[in-house]
């Protein structure tokens, strides 16, 4: 909310500017997508869903940090685990060999946005191919069932 009303006037005072510049081209006519094509590109181009997305690698590496990992150590080392064992997680693991490691990893986190935002945008533009080659295989499979000889004819 708070950034719609600080680009507001920012946008007030590009209109005149935009009102000069020449009408854009026309797009290159499209071949024709289905309904799901066509939706499953306009969520992948949402910018609010690659944040909730982020939002959940966020979530989820969070996660990830608490799992226990000392139990594993000592079971690969073929004894028991001791009491700290037992309580050491992945955090615990990455801190021992990074004193930063809280910090690096936050940064790590916040650089995913864009990434996440790149490859969405790079799959919604290769859909329309994948979807087309998906129905020329699907063609292909039904003209080579259609030639499969029938297993009730007769055999000489």
């Amino acid at each position: 909310m708070r950034a719609t009303l600080m680009l507001l006037p920012l946008l007030l005072g590009a209109t005149p500017a935009l009102a000069q510049a020449p009408a854009p081209a026309a797009p290159p006519p499209q071949p024709q997508q289905s309904q799901g094509t066509a939706e499953m590109q306009r969520v992948l181009n949402d910018p609010a869903m690659a944040a909730r997305m982020a939002n959940v690698m966020e979530a989820m590496s969070k996660v990830f940090l608490t799992l226990p990992v000392g139990e594993i150590e000592a079971a690969v080392e073929g004894r028991k685990p001791t009491a700290a064992e037992r309580r050491r997680t992945v955090r615990d693991v990455g801190r021992r060999d990074d004193p930063n490691f809280d910090r690096n990893f936050r940064q790590q986190i916040a650089a995913t946005k864009p990434m996440i935002e790149g490859g969405m945008k790079a799959l919604s533009e290769a859909l329309p191919a994948m979807m087309k080659g998906m129905e020329e295989a699907g063609k292909a499979l039904e003209r080579a069932a259609a030639n499969m000889p029938d297993p009730t004819y007769p055999k000489r």
